[in-house]
């Protein structure tokens, strides 16, 4: 058995979409494929669960009133004000 991925983010921290949120059939108050957060969408961590099969965190956030969404990790980073949007460290930090 693969041993469960441990969460990058906790709880109450604030994250950025780091790619377009469009709904794949699961927020029922929207068409399929419509876009629900754009890259960029600012939003906070309410929750974080389990993908029971494939061993990965999901977490809930919230992007606004009424639009709460389940994500992964490779969709979210922390927003850090002030930072750039995930930019890559300079070369001569790159272990």
């Amino acid at each position: 058995m693969m041993e469960p991925a441990q969460p990058k983010y906790d709880w109450g921290q604030r994250v950025r979409a780091v790619i377009d949120l469009v709904n794949d059939g699961s927020f029922p108050e929207a068409a399929e494929g419509e876009l629900l957060v754009p890259a960029g969408g600012i939003g906070e961590i309410v929750n974080v669960g389990m993908h029971t099969e494939a061993n990965v965190p999901v977490y809930l956030v919230e992007f606004g009133p009424r639009r709460v969404l389940g994500v992964l990790e490779d969709e979210i980073e922390l927003d850090v004000p002030g930072a750039p949007h995930s930019a890559p460290a300079p070369a001569d930090e790159v272990a």
